[in-house]
C-alpha cells in the first residue's frame, strides 16, 4: 500500500499577496463619490485589486475611460507616498501619504458660488 502525502492547505502565506483598500479609505472614497454622484458629476465607479496596487476608477458614463483614478501602491509608502490621484490621461495630479490630502483636489470641485 503506497501512502500519499495530504495536500497542505493554502493558507497565507501560499496564497497571492494582493493590495486593496481597508474600510477606512473606503469610507473617505465612497463619502466622496457619493456627494459627487448626488452633484451630478460622477455616475459609475470600478475597483482593481492587483498585486502591487488597488485602483478605484471614477466614471462619468460607464462606456467611457475613467475622470479619476485613486490608487495605494504601498511600496511607495517610504518615498512618496502610497496614494496618487491620477487624471484621465495618467497624469500624477496628487500624491502623498494622506489619503485626505490626495482627494482634496476633487472636494473643491463640490464647492461653487451660491447665486
Amino acid at each position: 500500500m503506497t501512502i500519499v502525502p495530504p495536500i497542505p492547505f493554502q493558507t497565507a502565506q501560499t496564497l497571492p499577496d494582493r493590495v486593496a483598500f481597508d474600510r477606512q479609505e473606503l469610507g473617505l472614497i465612497l463619502g466622496l463619490y457619493g456627494r459627487m454622484v448626488a452633484a451630478g458629476e460622477w455616475r459609475d465607479y470600478a475597483m482593481a485589486f492587483l498585486g502591487d496596487r488597488a485602483v478605484f476608477s471614477v466614471f462619468r458614463r460607464a462606456a467611457e475611460v475613467p475622470l479619476y483614478r485613486i490608487e495605494k501602491t504601498p511600496r511607495l509608502r517610504a518615498r512618496q507616498g502610497q496614494y496618487a490621484l491620477l487624471g484621465a490621461d495618467g497624469q500624477v495630479l496628487k500624491r502623498g501619504p494622506d489619503l485626505g490630502a490626495v482627494l482634496r483636489p476633487l472636494e473643491r470641485k463640490l464647492i461653487r458660488p451660491v447665486d
